[in-house]
């Protein structure tokens, strides 16, 4: 994608056991970047929330750039049609790239993989290294115990007050609406 700023870098699992409901919640997702003209950044996976939101995104014409660890690759799950599968050597080097690809962050449901690179680009916001901002799709109240901790984290001022670092939504629709915002 030429222009980073509008392109969502979205962490997500790539279990195949999940839920129906997550998969269907990914592919929407991926539709409706796609449908607002955003390019979407992710890990370059065929499987889980991975490849339906892929999928879903470039069947509605949308731009999708896969980045990828060769490791992966050697394992067979990297998507092979997407708009461009970047492989790199290492995790550091992925999340790196992804980050310098996105204009916005968003996760959708996912393990630990999911929640350790959502917490990094929070992190860096907080820190400074960049000003790009973080969203959760709460599918089903996936994320709600996440956001219980955010707050108590804040309330016993481990986390400073008075700056959003993150948003939780639980309805598409409003998720992507506040992206568009954040990289109009």
């Amino acid at each position: 994608m030429n222009q980073s700023r509008r392109c969502v870098c979205v962490f997500c699992g790539s279990s195949q056991a999940v839920s129906e409901r997550y998969l269907e919640a990914a592919a929407a997702t991926g539709r409706r970047l796609a449908a607002g003209g955003l390019g979407v950044v992710y890990g370059g996976g065929r499987v889980g929330l991975m490849g339906a939101l892929a999928d879903a995104a470039l069947a509605a014409g949308g731009e999708v750039v896969g980045v990828i660890p060769n490791a992966l690759v050697a394992r067979e799950v990297a998507h092979g049609r997407l708009s461009e599968l970047i492989v790199v050597e290492t995790m550091h080097e992925r999340k790196a790239l992804m980050a310098a690809r996105a204009g916005a962050f968003l996760a959708l449901p996912g393990g630990f993989g999911t929640l350790e690179e959502i917490l990094e680009a929070i992190s860096w916001n907080q820190l400074g290294i960049h000003a790009k901002p973080c969203f959760f799709f709460n599918i089903d109240g996936f994320y709600d115990a996440l956001r219980a901790q955010f707050e108590r984290a804040q309330s016993d001022r481990f986390v400073p007050s008075g700056r959003e670092l993150t948003a939780f939504e639980s309805d598409l629709d409003a998720v992507i609406d506040r992206i568009l915002e954040a990289v109009a």
